[in-house]
This record gives C-alpha cells, structure tokens and sequence, in this order.
C-alpha cells in the first residue's frame, strides 16, 4: 500500500482530515435524526409524515435537518474528492 499522505502538502493533509471528519459528523447527525422514525432516508421520513404516522412537529423540522446535513454531506463530499486528485497529481 502507497503513502498516500506522503506526497501531501501538510496543508492539504490538514484539509483533508478536516473534510473527512467533518464527512463522519454530518453522516452520524444525518442518522441519528432519521433513526428517532425508524427510517433509512428524507423520502421515507417525509412519507411518514405524510401519512401521518408520526407528529408533524417536530418531525418535519427533522426532515429538514436530514435533508440540509445530506447536502452538506455531498458538498464536503465534492471538495474532498478535489482535494484528493489535486494531492494525487503532485
């Protein structure tokens, strides 16, 4: 196995444990929300809802939440994968 890190400039290095961690709190958050209903995603939550198994408050204001960590997710996920190629390149 190569040393990934060992091409890194500490800088990006640091950036990218930074997005990695950052990747584990929004994945962690992300579920524990979506666990409170017994769902695996928005979709499913906002079924729930829909149908009205579960209260519209505060579960609609969770959704919510799922859905802005899901995009954060996906964002930091983006600027990762950058900072991985670039590091990859040098």
């Amino acid at each position: 196995m190569s040393d990934f890190f060992h091409r890194v400039a500490p800088g990006a290095a640091a950036d990218i444990e930074r997005l990695s961690r950052l990747l584990y709190e929004l994945r962690e958050n992300r579920q524990h929300l979506l666990a409170q209903y017994a769902v695996a995603d928005e979709t499913a939550l906002l079924a729930r809802i829909r149908q009205r198994e579960v209260a519209e408050h505060p579960a609609y204001d969770h959704y919510l939440g799922a859905c802005i960590l899901r995009q954060a997710q996906a964002a930091a996920r983006a600027e990762l994968q950058q900072l991985t190629a670039v590091a990859q390149q040098q």
